[in-house]
């Protein structure tokens, strides 16, 4: 297997070339990290687990406590179906590698989503707080129209963020 060094240093022993897209996601998140952010959200289709676990029209909530409650918080204001979902440390062993800080995928099918998160929250800097909204369940709708959702490309979680954004930014003004 391949071995890369990712933007903070840290490396990746590459198990499973499907799950590119956290691989390029972690060097972002490591990216954004330099600028020592008050908050970090981002968002993609990290998993089929998320589809598996909540089905197509919710998202999965990762990372540090107070931003995960936030974003969930905003999604019941927007209508986006989202559910918080934990970090269980000892899913964290499932990316251990003998040739690197961590691998990039364990073949083992428990808690998949979660142990997708484990690894973006490898890069991540101690004390950002920090969610990851997986939207592999509902980013794209292939059947009926459904509350605002047309069929095709549904733009969750786009509501969500904008509502997080204004509650952050209003949360600024009165402090």
């Amino acid at each position: 297997a391949d071995v890369i060094t990712f933007r903070n240093g840290k490396t990746a022993e590459i198990t499973n070339t499907d799950a590119e897209g956290r691989v390029v996601l972690a060097d972002a998140i490591a990216r954004a990290c330099e600028d020592e952010p008050d908050w970090l959200i981002e968002t993609s289709t990290l998993t089929g687990a998320a589809s598996v676990a909540l089905g197509n029209r919710t998202a999965g909530v990762m990372g540090s406590d107070i931003l995960r409650g936030r974003v969930i918080a905003a999604s019941e204001r927007t209508g986006e179906a989202m559910w918080p979902m934990p970090l269980p440390p000892e899913l964290r062993k499932g990316l251990d590698s003998s040739v690197a800080d961590l691998i990039n995928a364990n073949m083992n099918r428990l808690g998949g989503m979660l142990v997708g998160g484990h690894f973006l929250s490898e890069f991540v800097t101690e004390g950002t707080e920090w969610a990851h909204i997986d939207i592999a369940g509902p980013a794209f709708n292939s059947g009926s129209a459904w509350g605002y959702n047309p069929k095709g490309g549904t733009g969750v979680p786009i509501r969500t963020l904008l509502t997080v954004i204004e509650d952050l930014i209003s949360t600024a003004a009165d402090a």
